[in-house]
């Protein structure tokens, strides 16, 4: 595949997702986190459960972003491409500051996260 290209199998919006597990709100809320999202620096956020649908709005510090697509995958099949999404610069650095986070958390290949991916609205 080309850069750029995403191997995961993306929902389409018309698909059903089962319920969410939290709320928006909770979504991006670290203050490290929050300055990466406002800086254009973080496009998805990994969690153990479903906190958006695909068209829900996260608003931070007065800005507004919208959720593109909430899918499915395994720790296992992160990229260099999906760690920058989150704001760093590799799988390792993103797997680091996870885990000093939610210490005790096991990093398994075969883990399933749900991967929320936003962009700025318009």
């Amino acid at each position: 595949m080309g850069a750029g290209k995403r191997r995961e199998i993306r929902m389409d919006v018309n698909e059903t997702l089962p319920p969410k597990t939290c709320s928006i709100d909770r979504l991006v809320t670290k203050e490290a986190e929050v300055s990466k999202v406002l800086a254009g620096q973080k496009t998805a956020c990994r969690r153990n459960g479903r906190y958006a649908d695909i068209g829900e709005i996260m608003e931070l510090e007065g800005k507004s972003f919208v959720v593109t697509n909430v899918y499915q995958q395994s720790l296992g099949e992160l990229t260099v491409e999906h760690a920058k999404m989150e704001g760093h610069e590799t799988v390792e650095e993103y797997r680091d500051s996870i885990l000093s986070m939610h210490p005790g958390m096991p990093w398994l290949p075969q883990m399933k996260v749900w991967v929320h991916e936003f962009k700025q609205a318009e």
